[in-house]
């Protein structure tokens, strides 16, 4: 494949032929407002908010999925594309609430941003709104579809990143919404509860219910860590706030999940305070367990193992290896049972 030049705001640049004025523009570090736009996927140019302006083109072309050309020349600040965008905005406004102080992504809102910097705080077009009541009923997600922009994002989302298709647009028109089957709840459709979809909306249409409540998108600290809970070792991230987890969200591009979570990454990772969590070793002494330390329990593991061999033989003995382990650990376990204790009864949980 050849390369192209182009010039973006005055700055040449060169880019393998193929390639979208929007990428182009990423190679620049310049940057282009985009609502609908996912990156693992192929453009869908639905919200229209990063038009810009190519010369010799009568019309202004979205940045996501108009192609690049050698010798192209593109404007992506002049008064005309700015213009154009504040009216996209003002056309969302029109059916979007204005309520950014109590809204939960407030902070973490694409839309709440694009206004900011467009210098918006409302819009001149009055009409009819959509009034749809919160659902509140899944255990996950919050969904509130006033909010909705229709972008696409969750749709493409749950159809194409994940491959599930538990959702999809009804109806037509000013209608149009985004649903289930029947335009039923999440929890009798195919939806497995990954949480992609709230991770991929860029306004408050869709969030998690655990993390309602637990501290703005400006009072908690990103910190990335891997997954505990197999061995595939998902990085995600984690949002702190006064040293408590408020919710998980993946890693857009790092390996191996690439920006995907499971229903147990995404939204199991309360477990850490659970009240029931063993937090000493415990040895059972006259039929109860109590408090010990870790030499006393390690020492009494080893010497049992010791006794069992001595009596049965070690394939009387048998481990099963935890997936919340990295992979070093379970290959320390196993290499403790075949070389140490002589045999082969090792497993996984993962296998099963």
């Amino acid at each position: 494949m050849g390369e192209i030049k182009l010039s973006i705001d005055g700055r040449d640049v060169t880019v393998p032929e193929g390639s979208t004025i929007l990428q182009a523009a990423a190679r620049l570090g310049i940057k282009i407002p985009t609502l609908c736009h996912l990156w693992e996927l192929p453009p869908s140019s639905a919200c229209r908010i990063c038009v810009v302006e190519v010369e010799g083109s009568r019309t202004l072309v979205t940045a996501c999925s108009y192609p690049a050309s050698d010798g192209m020349i593109v404007k992506t600040g002049s008064e005309r594309v700015l213009r154009a965008r504040r009216v996209v905005l003002e056309l969302i406004l029109s059916d979007h609430p204005l309520d950014c102080m109590t809204c939960e992504n407030a902070g973490g809102c694409t839309i709440q941003d694009l206004a900011y910097s467009y210098g918006l705080s409302g819009s001149r077009f009055e009409g009819e709104r959509h009034h749809y009541p919160v659902d509140l009923s899944n255990p996950f997600i919050v969904r509130d579809y006033n909010k909705c922009i229709r972008c696409e994002r969750c749709v493409r989302a749950c159809a194409e990143i994940q491959e599930i298709d538990a959702i999809d647009y009804a109806h037509r028109g000013f209608d149009m919404k985004v649903c289930a089957p029947f335009d039923g709840g999440l929890k009798g459709s195919d939806c497995v509860f990954c949480g992609q979809c709230v991770q991929e909306c860029p306004t408050g249409a869709l969030v998690e219910k655990k993390a309602r409540g637990m501290g703005r998108a400006w009072e908690t600290n990103k910190v990335r860590t891997t997954c505990p809970y197999c061995g595939v070792g998902c990085q995600m991230w984690l949002y702190v706030k006064d040293g408590r987890i408020t919710k998980s969200t993946a890693v857009r591009g790092a390996a191996p999940n690439k920006g995907r979570l499971c229903v147990k990454g995404r939204f199991g990772y309360d477990f850490i305070y659970s009240e029931e969590r063993l937090k000493t070793p415990l040895v059972r002494d006259n039929g109860t367990f109590r408090e010990a330390s870790w030499d006393e329990a390690l020492n009494l593991i080893a010497e049992k193992f010791k006794a069992i061999i001595a009596e049965h033989g070690p394939d009387a003995i048998g481990g099963v290896s935890c997936s919340r382990s990295i992979n070093e650990d379970s290959y320390q376990m196993q290499k403790l049972f075949r070389s140490v204790i002589g045999t082969n009864n090792i497993d996984n949980c993962a296998r099963t």
